[in-house]
Formats: structure tokens, C-alpha cells, sequence
């Protein structure tokens, strides 16, 4: 081989191993200067199905409060964006249970935007070695009931002082006037009116308590409106006649709605009642009824006081009163018009208001209509027994 030759592929050999060392030395030192892998946290087996079906919101976050897995629920409540906590109260729960390993449950208010804050109950627990369960459950109803049944049972508290503190002292006045028969004569009609308001206040509270207990899926049955219109109007009859108010019965007969008959007698009694109430003498009140598709409407009309328009969505709280110096003399609880707001309500049904402060008001029970189950005959038998009794004035 020429000798020239040679010496060319000798040196070009070189330059590739050369070349290759390089390329080793190179490869070598990035490999030696790059951070080691991190070992990507695994969830235990079933807890991503788990997560997957629970109704409450369920969050795993791993040992650099990364989220690995949350339930759909955590997503509505907006307590994970992307993966990360957004509830700083939630992250610093997280960080004591993975510092200690030791099992939290706290309270909290989570607030949101353009929507009302919720409460919720969170419970933290370590999973494994390096990651944490966090379990939050919705309390905001049952906070909210708790809230209404302690504002209630303050009510109730507040409403019996009056009677039975003026009870107690009609009694020491009666004690004192012993001798004075006319005296003891007037202070025991003031008793027997206490007595009345105490009795009938007690009555609405049992009344609204056995309502909010009622089970419809057990008690709905036909409701005839005509007997119900009937009783609530011949409920009221003595204090409509004593004060010369007429109570004027009209509209559709021969209707029935579906549910309990004890409630819906309870709702449209309240109605005629409040309309007498507060309806001045020698005025009238229409108790009007109209069948519809689905529905039926029971409309109470009174030319009583009225109800300002900033007032009317508060009149179906309990113990609210529009004018609070009248219940005495009218003697209402304060009560009636929640009774029929909860009844409306457990009914699938609705209440109405149309009033003019002066003028008077205007409430329509709207309630499901009945489906009738039994025969023509019988149905037309039952309207014409009970729609002949209908149309009729009570003074």
C-alpha cells in the first residue's frame, strides 16, 4: 500500500476516536450533573374510584401541596384550580396533618363570588407516608336550620312572656280586689282574653311543628275545597259577625287538590282568619276559587290595613307582624301566614301577594290539582252535594 495512504487513514482514525471520546466525556458529565428523578407519588389502589362517586368533596394532595386527585364535587365548590388548594384556611390544615400525621377537623366558611357563603366540615388525614386526604362536607342547611330553630325557640320565648306575665298580674289585681265584685268581674275578662291569646299562640306552634313533620308521600290523599273553604269560613264566622264584616264565598266548585287535608284546612283557615283580622267593621272579604289545568287557586280578598311593598317579603316569617300595635287587639300569633307559607311549599304549591297599603290584600293558595280516581258518576254526585252549598254569604 502506498505509504501516503496510509499515513491519511491513520490520522483519520484518529480524528473519529477522538471525536467519540468527546462525544463520551460530554454525554458522561451531563448525565453526572443532572438532579436525580423524583419518584411521582402513586394513589393507593380504590381511592381514585373512591373519589370518583363521593356525593361530598373529596381533595388528595401530595408531600408539595400539589392536588394528584380531586372529586368532582371539590371542583364545584371551587376549592381546587388546577392543581392547587385555593382555601388557605384548607392548605394550612393539610400542612399540620402532614407535619404531625395527627387527624384535624375544623369549621369553615368558604365565601364565593356572586353566591352565598356555604359552611362546610372538613376532616384531614394522612394517606400513606406522603400524601393527605382532605374530606369537606356541606353543612350549610343544617347550619341554617340550626340557625332558624334557635331564632325560633327565642321567639316563641319572647311571645309567651306577654300573655303569661299579664296573666300573673291580672291575677294579683283580682287577689287585691277581692271585695269589689265589678272589679274582679273585669280583670277576669282580661284573663280569660289572655288566657285565649296564650292558648292560641300554643296551638300555631304545636300546629307548625306537626307540619315540618308531616310525611305527603304518606298522607296525600283528595282534598275537597269546597268542605275546606266551608270549615276556614265557618271558623271565622263569630268574629266576622261581631264586627259586621260579611264573608262572601264565590269562583269554581267541586274542585280537589292532592295532599294532606289537615294542612291545606290549616292554610286556608289562617287566610279567612288574617283577612277578618284585619278587615274593619262593616267591610266584606271574598274567599274566591278557580280551577285551572294543574292547579287550583283559593284567593282570600279584605279591604283591611294593607302591606307596604318593602314589608311583603317578610310577612311569612315567623312572628312578623306589619303593624306590630295591632296584634294585640286582633290577637294573632304572628304565626298564620308561615303555617300557610310552609303548607304551600311541602305541596309543591305557592303562595301570592298583591296588597295596597289602605286598600287592602289580596292571597292566592296555589296548590296541585287532584286527579280524579273514582268514577264520573260519583265525582258529579260529590260536586253537585257540595256545590249547592258553595255560593253563599256569611255575615
Amino acid at each position: 500500500m502506498d505509504p501516503t495512504l496510509q499515513a491519511s487513514l491513520a490520522a483519520l482514525t484518529g480524528v473519529v476516536v477522538g471525536a467519540v471520546g468527546v462525544m463520551a466525556w460530554h454525554v458522561s458529565d451531563r448525565l453526572q450533573r443532572r438532579p436525580p428523578e423524583v419518584e411521582t407519588p402513586v394513589l393507593p389502589a380504590g381511592v381514585a374510584t373512591v373519589l370518583s362517586t363521593l356525593r361530598s368533596s373529596g381533595v388528595v394532595v401530595d408531600e408539595h401541596d400539589k392536588v394528584l386527585k380531586a372529586s368532582a364535587p371539590a371542583y364545584a365548590l371551587g376549592l381546587v384550580r388546577g392543581n392547587e388548594l385555593v382555601i388557605a384556611e384548607l392548605a394550612e390544615l393539610v400542612r399540620q396533618v402532614r407535619r404531625d400525621g395527627q387527624i384535624r377537623e375544623s369549621e369553615m366558611t368558604l365565601e364565593r363570588e356572586l353566591a352565598p357563603p356555604i359552611m362546610v366540615n372538613a376532616r384531614v388525614a394522612p394517606l400513606g407516608s406522603r400524601l393527605v386526604l382532605a374530606l369537606l362536607e356541606d353543612r350549610t342547611r343544617e347550619w341554617r336550620v340550626e340557625a332558624v330553630r334557635r331564632d325560633f325557640v327565642a321567639n316563641v320565648s319572647h311571645e309567651l312572656k306577654t300573655p303569661v306575665g299579664a296573666i300573673k298580674i291580672l291575677a294579683e289585681a283580682v287577689e287585691d280586689a277581692a271585695e269589689d265584685p265589678e272589679a274582679v268581674r273585669r280583670f277576669a275578662s282580661r284573663m280569660r282574653i289572655e288566657s285565649d291569646r296564650l292558648t292560641e299562640l300554643v296551638q300555631q306552634v304545636i300546629e307548625l311543628s306537626r307540619l315540618q313533620a308531616v310525611d305527603l308521600v304518606d298522607s296525600r290523599s283528595e282534598v275537597r275545597i269546597d268542605q275546606v273553604v266551608a270549615e276556614a269560613v265557618d271558623t271565622s264566622a263569630l268574629d266576622a259577625s261581631r264586627r259586621s264584616i260579611s264573608v262572601v264565598v264565590r269562583g269554581d266548585t267541586g274542585l280537589s287538590v292532592s295532599g294532606d287535608p289537615r294542612l291545606v284546612s290549616a292554610a286556608v283557615t289562617n287566610l279567612v282568619s288574617n283577612a277578618v283580622a284585619y278587615s274593619g267593621e262593616n267591610t266584606s272579604v271574598v274567599v274566591e276559587t278557580k280551577g285551572l289545568e294543574r292547579t287550583v287557586e283559593i284567593s282570600v280578598v279584605d279591604q283591611g290595613i294593607g302591606i307596604p311593598s318593602d314589608e311583603i317579603e317578610r310577612i311569612f316569617e315567623r312572628f312578623y307582624r306589619v303593624d306590630p300595635a295591632r296584634h294585640r287587639s286582633t290577637g294573632g300569633t304572628g304565626l298564620g301566614l308561615s303555617i300557610v307559607k310552609h303548607v304551600a311549599a311541602t305541596h309543591g304549591g305557592d303562595v301570592r301577594v298583591w296588597s295596597v297599603p289602605g286598600q287592602g290584600s289580596t292571597f292566592t293558595l296555589v296548590l296541585p290539582r287532584h286527579t280524579p280516581q273514582t268514577s264520573h258518576l260519583t265525582t258529579t254526585q260529590d260536586t253537585r252535594a257540595t256545590g249547592d252549598q258553595q255560593e253563599g254569604t256569611i255575615a
